[in-house]
């Protein structure tokens, strides 16, 4: 018997044919027991006091009060930066999903067997996953210079990740029959791949191309505050400056265009379904 058992004993249910078995206890108390303390560990850590929140939290009001009414003599500014964060996102993010498509078949464990070979490609994929996006993008301006060239590595490297990972455990969930037929009358295992597992997986890829490309647009807002171009440059500038009338007009700006994306994006995946 365990710990747990031994704090919670099991409950004995006594059966219709006179059989005793035991009804083991939920272990959600000991889960609500660790989120507690866990929780009481992190307020301590970090120092969070609610009264503080309660007393000044009326002062994040005051920058956004700032921003209305926005400038709109600052709209034609806006334009040319905002093109450029919707190419930077749209390249990056084609860029990115057509490169992780063969490290998805390497790391996929049903079409290849090979386990050195599925493990360094999932580690791989773990690692670059792993990396901020802003801190890409810092190291591709030292690369690449100051620009959307270096927002578009920056998105194109996380969308490979991203991508990457959902569809080789796409590629794990296909049915096999017709890959394995393929490869029985001598198919080669790109030709079956092409030809039996592609169809299955590609409305969800293309899917999560769309909904990547989605966040990667507001994501590419923010890289320009290390110099990746687009309408983070102009937006870092402007919050330096304080001219939080312009910042508003951005910020609409940015907004009118991520659901403008989202919408279409929406209704292409309810075409793919």
């Amino acid at each position: 018997m365990n710990l747990y058992d031994k704090i919670f004993p099991p409950k004995k249910i006594v059966l219709s044919d006179g059989r005793e078995v035991l009804e083991r206890r939920s272990r959600m108390p000991l889960v609500i027991l660790l989120l507690v303390i866990a929780s009481w560990i992190s307020i301590d850590i970090t120092g969070f006091d609610l009264s503080v929140i309660m007393k000044r939290g009326d002062q994040f009001f005051v920058i956004l009060e700032q921003m209305f009414p926005p400038d709109m003599n600052y709209l034609s500014s806006i334009w040319g930066p905002l093109f450029d964060t919707i190419k930077m996102s749209l390249l990056g993010s084609a860029i990115g999903a057509v490169v992780a498509i063969p490290f998805a078949i390497l790391a996929a464990s049903n079409v290849v067997h090979n386990k050195i070979i599925i493990t360094i490609t999932r580690l791989f994929l773990s690692l670059v996953r792993t990396m901020p996006t802003l801190v890409i993008a810092l190291i591709a301006t030292y690369i690449f210079g100051l620009g959307t060239v270096a927002g578009t590595t920056a998105i194109a490297v996380f969308t490979f990740a991203y991508i990457g990972k959902l569809l080789y455990e796409q590629i794990e969930t296909v049915d096999m029959g017709a890959y394995e037929a393929m490869e029985s009358f001598g198919a080669t295992k790109l030709r079956s791949f092409v030809a039996a597992i592609m169809p299955q997986v590609l409305p969800s890829y293309i899917a999560n191309c769309l909904f990547c490309f989605e966040g990667n647009v507001r994501y590419a807002a923010i890289l320009g505050y290390v110099g990746a171009g687009g309408l983070g440059l102009i937006l870092n500038e402007k919050i330096g400056w304080r001219e939080y009338p312009s910042v508003g007009m951005i910020l609409i700006t940015l907004f009118i265009t991520v659901m403008l994306i989202e919408a279409f994006s929406h209704y292409l995946r309810k075409k793919l379904t």
